[in-house]
């Protein structure tokens, strides 16, 4: 992070923590109102990975990847291998999935049937604090709705968010296609709507609370929380619509979908449905909808089927227990291969989106990753994560980061320094207090 990127911001500071305010196009003359905002996508695998095949090492010619990650090399320039980053503050002797569901908030999990905590997810605290200039301060996409059992004393719900708005709130992720889509979009008809519904709410909620029990209070409280969200949610879009049309500051290269509204329901095969996904994540980006994005590609303990890559048996965390068998290690490989070449599709249409001087990629960050390395043991002593994208010329790419033999090796070191590139300065984040070094 460059000391002019920060000259070029204001802040909000109190609490030890310093709020990156949005460009100030509003200012006349405000330095950046022209340049390209920088994103953040966080990209989710369930199960784990074959550990003989996932890594990268340096070699003569730069970074090399093994097999799984082979799909990256066309954008090796632009792309970060990190081995060794971990979670610490997993409880021992949690041997299962759902104690390691942490992995974009570095904090415990709690072991409840009920009463869910994680922490709030570095996504989600960005969005907090840039989410104020975009229709959306976020987008949490998924394919998988949450399941509702519970093992060694979790609630399943753990498997199916990573992304949380408050310490004890999953972030609602959306997991319909054409519903993730008519998310990107308002013509004003529904921002009216919704504001007269808000009206009659507040009334009501006025008129009830005062005969309301303390616990029902609070039920209320946090209820009118999320409708102040939504009230904040048709201010954006109005302002966003001024935006586009007032002919002062940065506008998005996109301006309309680039592809058709999708159809209704979820669709059949797998594939088609994590590449809608994908596709409305980008779009999101490139029309300035939000500047932060989360995707589950799926959820943990996913038994998603591959069938459609021809010679896959069984379900994705079936084949995650391979108990070393060679057929499945090979199956699990491939389903692990497919989500990184969704990663790489990905990652060539950002590069394709020309922003200035720079592209879609060179000024965002994607970070893949999965709350187990081996899926077959539950390891997750380190985890599986790539960083892409240039988070607006502060990222230098096509390095391999091996931090396996270094005492201090947390994963939120890092979020800690993508915090910092959307414009957050905070003191510290889970459990690290010092950003990694990505320049």
């Amino acid at each position: 992070m460059t000391a002019s990127m920060f000259s070029r911001r204001r802040f909000l500071r109190g609490a030890g923590v310093a709020l990156g305010l949005p460009w100030l196009e509003s200012i006349a003359g405000a330095a950046g109102a022209d340049d390209p905002p920088v994103r953040y996508a966080a990209l989710f695998m369930g199960n784990g990975v074959n550990t003989h095949h996932w890594g990268a090492t340096m070699g003569p010619g730069g970074i090399e990847f093994a097999k799984t990650l082979s799909p990256l090399a066309p954008h090796a320039g632009k792309v970060n291998v990190f081995q060794g980053l971990w979670n610490p503050t997993i409880a021992e002797g949690n041997n299962g999935h759902y104690s390691k569901m942490n992995v974009l908030s570095g904090l415990v999990v709690k072991r409840t049937t009920t009463d869910v905590e994680v922490g709030t997810s570095v996504d989600q605290l960005m969005a907090q604090a840039v989410g104020r200039v975009t229709p959306l301060s976020s987008i949490v996409l998924g394919t998988e709705a949450p399941g509702y059992g519970t093992d060694s004393g979790y609630t399943q719900i753990y498997s199916a968010y990573v992304s949380w708005s408050s310490p004890t709130t999953p972030a609602p992720k959306e997991i319909v296609p054409r519903q993730a889509f008519d998310l990107l979009f308002d013509d004003g008809s529904r921002r009216r709507a919704d504001a007269s519904v808000l009206d009659l709410v507040a009334e009501e909620a006025a008129g009830l609370r005062g005969r309301l029990s303390r616990r029902d209070r609070a039920k209320l409280d946090e209820y009118l929380t999320s409708v102040r969200e939504l009230e904040q949610r048709i201010e954006r879009s109005a302002e966003a619509s001024r935006r586009e049309t007032d002919g002062h500051g940065w506008k998005p290269v996109v301006a309309a979908p680039t592809f058709e509204r999708p159809g209704p329901g979820i669709p059949s095969e797998a594939r088609t449905h994590l590449e809608l996904m994908c596709d409305i994540l980008l779009l999101a980006f490139q029309m300035d909808r939000t500047r932060v994005a989360t995707l589950m590609l799926n959820n943990d303990l996913s038994n998603m089927n591959f069938g459609f890559l021809g010679g896959i048996e069984g379900g994705q965390h079936e084949l995650s227990h391979h108990a070393n068998d060679t057929r499945r290690l090979e199956q699990y490989q491939r389903v692990n291969q497919y989500h990184i070449e969704l990663l790489a599709r990905l990652l060539a249409k950002m590069d394709a989106t020309v922003e200035g001087e720079r592209t879609l990629l060179d000024n965002s960050m994607v970070l893949f990753c999965s709350s187990l390395m081996d899926g077959n043991a539950h390891d997750s002593r380190e985890l599986p994560i790539v960083l892409a994208g240039g988070g607006g010329g502060t990222i230098r790419g096509g390095r391999v980061h091996d931090f396996r033999s270094q005492e201090d090796r947390r994963l939120c070191r890092l979020h800690l320094a993508t915090m910092q590139r959307m414009g957050l300065q905070v003191a510290r984040f889970g459990d690290a207090d010092a950003p990694l070094d990505l320049a």
